[in-house]
């Protein structure tokens, strides 16, 4: 793994904390994203988590590396400095099954986009 995905990427649970608390959510049936604008600039940083109600470790795995491949691709949409938590709900892993990266890809956009928006309102 490349030094830059590790960089864009959220890892202290004080950072997690501060986006669950202040940032705003967005939601539909199989994610929730929440978003919040830190101070300074850079890229958007991302934060993945994925409970054991989604499933056993090889389909939380799966599922924390098809959102990180899937928000690769949206994330020019959000404005600089902005930290994302995506929180898997269990019907993702069906979703994951039954359509890939594409169906993930195309949940997850629909979510950033509307975070992009509230962003930069």
């Amino acid at each position: 793994m490349s030094g830059r995905a590790k960089r864009g990427r959220l890892t202290r649970s004080a950072d997690f904390e501060r986006v669950y608390r202040q940032g705003r959510s967005h939601g539909n049936r199989y994610l929730v994203v929440y978003a919040f604008p830190r101070t300074g600039d850079g890229e958007a940083r991302l934060g993945v988590s994925v409970s054991r109600k989604v499933g056993g470790a090889v389909d939380r795995n799966r599922v924390k590396r098809l959102l990180r491949e899937a928000f690769a691709g949206c994330e020019d949409v959000l404005p600089d400095g902005q930290d994302v938590v995506v929180v898997a709900r269990p019907d993702v892993r069906e979703l994951a099954e039954r359509e890939g990266l594409a169906g993930v890809q195309e949940a997850l956009a629909e979510l950033v986009e509307k975070a992009g928006a509230a962003a930069r309102t």
